[in-house]
């Protein structure tokens, strides 16, 4: 049995060049019967995914596979579907049953949290469910600074301003109810208020603010800046009001990371070759990858039957480099490849570590992504990081 979860972010050709692989990868398996099952359940998969222009909104999920019926014979059934709900999690798994763990995830993840981040540029609204955010809606506003300009007198200006300011935080009250109530129904199971100064505390104060929203904020937080960037800092400062809210316990992981990181570099490690030969070492005590990691496991063999194990990048593959022998650079047999995020799944526990996956969708995210190659791991002593990362 065949199960493929696809986020809505993936592109069908990069899909169909994984399945080909894989495909490829079945049709050495020893078993008749299992190669002959499993090869044909890809291809179901192959064919069904053509029906695709692009991956759903929401993302996809297929699932195949071969089942006895009553007179004995074999039925292969396929069901394909677009989940409820945006799904970040992508996976392939072939076993005696369907994986639909990914799927009960959303059912558990339920509770929807608001947030809206308003300072004195604009205002933004904003929602996080489980591990997915969204920005929902944002304007710009350009209220007027504190000091006269003109020779206006400071009172009159002082008028204006405050003026102004109430029409700002009327808008933003109009605005949440358009966002966060539809048919008269609260979309958010709670509300978080978060901006600079007072403006966040008059909103919640403003008579202009829905009762009902009001009812249902939960924390209001002190940003340093708006936009974005604002939302982010939001979700790490109200995580204790977010309940299991995943993107939060994914900020938060980060955020650990690379504040050990400022403390003692030696209590981390990135990279795949670093990290890896930490993990092997049992110094990893939080192992850390980017959901969409491309790499792979490589099992190599030179000329005299040596096999060694390299994790390669696709841009290696493709290259052909990584498959040439270090010292004579003589090619190498390839015995066995697999995804790396495959083989971590099974290996990190075999090495007393605990595994988190986190996504590029947030500031903290992109920037792990960026500085650490996808890969990283806090470590239960210091190391010579360097000597590990050469």
């Amino acid at each position: 049995m065949v199960s493929l979860v696809l986020p809505p972010r993936k592109q069908l050709v990069r899909i169909h060049e994984f399945l080909v692989a894989k495909c490829s990868r079945a049709s050495k398996i020893k078993v008749p019967l299992n190669r002959k099952l499993v090869v044909s359940a890809i291809e179901s998969i192959q064919q069904r995914l053509r029906t695709y222009s692009a991956i759903p909104p929401n993302g996809l999920a297929i699932y195949c596979g071969t089942y006895a019926v009553c007179d004995g014979g074999p039925r292969k059934h396929i069901v394909d579907f677009e989940p409820f709900r945006p799904i970040n999690t992508t996976v392939f798994l072939c076993d005696d049953r369907f994986h639909v763990e990914a799927l009960e995830e959303l059912l558990q993840a339920d509770r929807r949290f608001g947030f809206i981040v308003a300072d004195g540029s604009g205002c933004l609204y904003g929602a996080v469910r489980g591990k997915a955010r969204e920005v929902l809606h944002r304007f710009s506003v350009v209220l007027p600074k504190k000091s006269p300009h003109g020779g206006l007198s400071a009172q009159r200006f002082g008028r204006i301003r405050e003026e102004k300011r109430r029409v700002y935080i009327q808008k933003v009250a109009r605005d949440a109810a358009h966002v966060f109530i539809a048919d008269n129904e609260m979309c958010v199971d709670g509300l978080v208020l978060a901006g600079a100064a007072d403006i966040k505390n008059d909103l919640q104060k403003s008579d202009a603010f829905d009762p009902r929203l009001a009812a249902k904020v939960v924390a209001t937080v002190d940003v340093s800046c708006g936009g974005e960037a604002g939302l982010n800092q939001a979700i790490r400062l109200s995580q204790e009001h977010l309940g299991s809210a995943r993107a939060a316990q994914e900020q938060q992981l980060i955020d650990a990371y690379f504040d050990e990181a400022a403390r003692d570099p030696g209590r981390v490690v990135r990279g795949i070759e670093a990290t890896l030969e930490a993990l092997d070492a049992g110094a990893v005590e939080t192992l850390i990858v980017w959901e969409d990691l491309e790499a792979s496991r490589v099992v190599l063999c030179d000329g005299r039957g040596r096999e060694s194990v390299r994790f390669l990048r696709p841009a290696q593959e493709q290259g052909r480099a990584g498959f040439r022998d270090a010292g004579t650079g003589a090619p190498m047999r390839v015995v066995a490849r697999e995804p790396m995020l495959e083989w971590l799944a099974e290996a990190y526990c075999q090495r007393g570590a605990s595994l988190e996956f986190v996504s590029d969708g947030s500031a903290r995210g992109a920037q792990f992504v960026r500085c650490c190659g996808g890969i990283g791991g806090i470590l239960r002593w210091s190391l010579d990081v360097l000597s590990l990362e050469a």
